[in-house]
């Protein structure tokens, strides 16, 4: 094992081994930044300084390896050879610590283009204000928003963060993707992404057009070509075809001066009372109706896949689903406007991963047509049903799968003090309601003043008065940005860190949060997206974590598609494998 001190030698010493001229692309930026690099995060500068043509890069570490790091190093450098018109796109919540990584450890100046000062300079006369003296970051969503603008700008370099929101842009539907891609088609792109394979090969088809259209051809010979890709040959015909574009280190491939701790996988199994069980069968039989008036035929894949991960969730969770397409249908009848939109925003109030599972599995607008008899009593014999369905979960009020959670609680937490750790767990769930229901299950057991909350919102009265309490300790620091959703969660984080024993997060803390003093990690929910949980894992098990992590996953022995999602997942882990 070698030393840190040694580590950052050879980081330096890697400069040696390259050409002068790139030698001295990275020199400037290397002694001025306050940051403990390591040699992969210089390889990988060095590597996009280096992409064919100056198209692009996609760095691609697996999660904790410090990609920003590396992004920085190249912003960096640009900003010295006078090349500064540099843009970040960044998931929204993500802006202010980017910005506050790249001031703070490269000495870069930046600004955060928003709608409120984008208006307030266009108002002020100013005729592109996402052309400035400083690197400008932006989210996706406002990026998309003024693509007329971005595509006028001769743009040095454009970075994406977790640009595998972008994957499905050869899809016709995928609107914000491919009005980037347009956007930015003649621009030095570099793409930051730990899970630029998630469950097709055609997402790394698409993450590679956004460098180089032509590297691939198109989507039909792709797909022709690599589909049905099993043999260790036509692997490696890809992964030559993806070297010139796409740079991965892995965990394992920096042991020698980078000390990972273990995973430790725990499986909880859990059987289903009989009221659990038969609530199950009766949804599952009526989401396999031939014919469903509450999910049209553009939402019917979409809204089963949904309602399958809610019906696995909680009884809660599946209740207000249930309710919420019930209610959907008497609107239909009373011929109320917006019935489609409504049914996705209260579906996404609790499904917090909608937008993105609709921006692959939806097929389409669907037509209205009028309502027929026939239609009518169809819809009631099926709000009926719906009402049934409803009633049975309410009154389920103890889930056999919370009670494991309380098992699994108490192994773990004799696990990680067994090995030295602190009492801290994350508990990761897909549905906000479960999110409620494991808050009141988890207080009644003792637990009322270990917990903290994460979710998108962050709006409930704990967070918000763990955000004042935040904002009274750091006030006229830096660490307050201005922005709520940032200040907010660092301030859950800080919390969790100082005081909570338990974090109960959906998905919006699987990207964006450090959480390296947590060893502890458990999956209520489990993702059908292995780098899902490859990215919950990810904020424990990370670089500076000193102690093995503990990872629980829930599986209900009677349910054929839970067991089902278990095969799956170790397929698809098992392509990632061959691929990188």
């Amino acid at each position: 094992m070698i030393t840190d001190y040694h580590a950052k030698l050879f980081a330096y010493e890697l400069l040696k081994r390259h050409s002068a001229a790139d030698s001295e692309k990275l020199a400037s930026a290397l002694l001025d930044a306050q940051v403990d690099l390591n040699p992969h995060q210089v390889e990988a500068a060095l590597f996009a300084f280096k992409s064919p043509l100056s198209k692009g890069a996609i760095l691609a570490d697996e999660v904790g390896l410090g990609k920003t790091i590396e992004a920085g190093l190249v912003l960096a450098q640009k900003w010295t050879e006078g090349r500064r018109r540099i843009l970040v796109i960044t998931p929204a919540n993500l802006r202010k610590q980017w910005s506050q990584e790249i001031e703070e450890k490269f000495f870069l100046p930046t600004v955060i283009l928003e709608a409120k000062n984008y208006n307030r300079m266009a108002k002020d006369g100013v005729r592109r204000p996402f052309e400035q003296k400083k690197l400008v970051i932006c989210s996706f969503q406002f990026a998309a928003r003024h693509a007329d603008e971005l595509m006028v700008i001769p743009w040095d370099l454009v970075v994406i963060d977790e640009a595998h929101r972008l994957r499905n842009v050869y899809r016709p539907d995928n609107r914000i993707g491919r009005t980037l891609k347009g956007a930015l088609a003649n621009v030095p792109k570099v793409l930051l992404t730990a899970t630029p394979l998630q469950n097709s090969l055609m997402e790394l088809y698409g993450l590679v057009s956004l460098i180089d259209d032509y590297a691939f051809g198109d989507a039909k010979s792709f797909r022709a070509q690599y589909a049905r890709i099993s043999g260790d040959g036509q692997f490696d015909d890809l992964k030559g075809r993806l070297k010139p574009v796409c740079h991965r280190t892995l965990r394992r491939q920096v042991l020698e001066y980078i000390r990972y701790t273990n995973r430790i996988p725990i499986t909880q199994e859990f059987v289903p009372t009989e009221a659990e069980q038969a609530l199950y069968d009766m949804v599952s039989d009526y989401l396999r109706r031939p014919s469903l008036q509450a999910l049209p035929s553009s939402q019917r894949t979409l809204m089963t896949l949904i309602m399958r991960k809610l019906l696995a969730s909680s009884t809660f969770a599946i209740a207000g689903a249930l309710d919420t397409l019930a209610r959907k249908l008497e609107r239909q009848l009373k011929d109320d406007k917006g019935l489609r939109e409504k049914l996705e925003e209260e579906i996404a109030e609790d499904y917090e991963e909608f937008d993105e599972i609709a921006d692959e599995w939806s097929d389409g607008e669907e037509e209205t047509e009028l309502l027929t008899p026939e239609d009518i009593a169809s819809i009631q014999r099926e709000i009926d049903d719906l009402r049934a369905f409803r009633d049975l979960a309410v009154s389920i009020s103890e889930n056999a799968k919370g009670q494991a959670l309380l098992s699994a609680l108490r192994a773990g937490f004799a696990k990680t003090a067994a090995l030295g750790g602190p009492e801290k767990a994350i508990i990761f769930t897909e549905s906000r309601r479960t999110q409620e229901y494991l808050v009141r299950l988890l207080s009644e057991q003792g637990f009322q003043d270990k917990l903290v909350l994460f979710n998108g919102s962050n709006s409930d009265p704990q967070s918000k008065a763990i955000y004042e309490a935040w904002l009274e300790k750091h006030k006229g620091t830096d660490r307050v940005t201005g922005s709520r959703t940032a200040d907010i969660r660092a301030a859950l984080v800080e919390y969790f860190r100082e005081t909570a024993s338990i974090m109960i997060a959906t998905e919006a803390a699987a990207e964006g949060i450090n959480l390296q003093f947590c060893s502890i990690v458990v999956n209520y929910d489990l993702p059908w997206n292995p780098q899902r949980i490859e990215q919950r894992i990810g904020r424990c098990h990370r670089y500076g974590q000193k102690f093995d992590v503990v990872v629980v996953n829930f599986l209900n022995k009677n349910n054929a598609a839970d067991l089902r999602v278990y095969e799956l997942l170790a397929e698809k882990f098992q392509l990632f494998s061959g691929v990188f």
